[in-house]
């Protein structure tokens, strides 16, 4: 797939964006979603640049691409085996600070997720 000058869908666009924060060292590791038509390209870039990632399903049309830092690859292999809104909330807290997401607000979002799984006390 050949895609140049305005043509580029803005999905792409934030895609190659990801890469490029990547490569600089901005982010250790990316996780971006993309309609399935555009996988094929994707992992074309991410092969002829030695970028280590990972895909998954996300929805009927869309994937889930991680990629950066081949240790956080392998961890997300090993974490993230199911979608994302099934993932506990020490497993979504996990995945977060991967991703280099706010810690205070990951702290938040896992105490609210935790307290949903609480069971209720006896009274």
């Amino acid at each position: 797939m050949v895609m140049s000058g305005f043509g580029i869908p803005g999905e792409i666009k934030v895609f190659l964006n990801h890469i490029y924060e990547y490569k600089k060292g901005v982010r250790n590791m990316i996780l971006c979603t993309l309609n399935e038509y555009y996988l094929p390209m994707a992992i074309e870039r991410l092969e002829s640049q030695n970028i280590c990632y990972l895909k998954q399903e996300a929805g009927q049309h869309t994937v889930n691409i991680y990629f950066g830092c081949k240790e956080c690859i392998d961890t997300i292999r090993l974490l993230v085996t199911k979608p994302l809104n099934r993932l506990s909330p020490e497993e979504d807290f996990i995945l977060g600070t991967l991703l280099g997401y706010d810690m205070r607000k990951q702290c938040e979002r896992f105490c609210m997720r935790k307290q949903k799984h609480m069971p209720l006390a006896a009274g």
